[in-house]
């Protein structure tokens, strides 16, 4: 669904993985629970959509929507560095991320129709 700000319409949407220290497989039971409702808590408080979340045993999927104002690497640093201190804080056993992650970009529009459509933009001016 489209959204806007005061000066943007936008649908913007991350697929964001990433991985636990040591790709340690821990990440099951209470502990995946309490890692959802962290990433929802996080998403809420930034002003983000958390679409979906599925939380593995070794690897964190979330998909994200986001206003143009937030570059893609914030939104990773904000998911991996809040939850991971909230959860530490919380709770006693600990959470630990890898710095490296996967983010990429999904809207409503595919590349090669957003190609089409631009193409197809070069004959209107006249």
């Amino acid at each position: 669904m489209v959204k806007s700000t005061r000066h943007a319409k936008y649908e913007l949407h991350y697929h964001i993985v990433f991985v636990p220290k040591y790709r340690r497989s821990h990440l099951t039971g209470k502990t995946k629970e309490r890692l959802e409702a962290i990433f929802a808590e996080i998403c809420a408080d930034k002003d983000l959509e958390l679409a979906e979340s599925e939380v593995m045993p070794d690897h964190v999927h979330l998909f994200i929507g986001s206003p143009p104002k937030n570059a893609p690497s914030l939104i990773v640093n904000w998911v991996k560095g809040i939850s991971a201190r909230k959860y530490n804080q919380r709770y006693d056993d600990r959470v630990k991320w890898t710095r490296s992650y996967y983010v990429g970009t999904a809207g409503s529009a595919s590349k090669g129709a957003v190609e089409q459509y631009i193409a197809e933009q070069e004959g209107d001016d006249e």
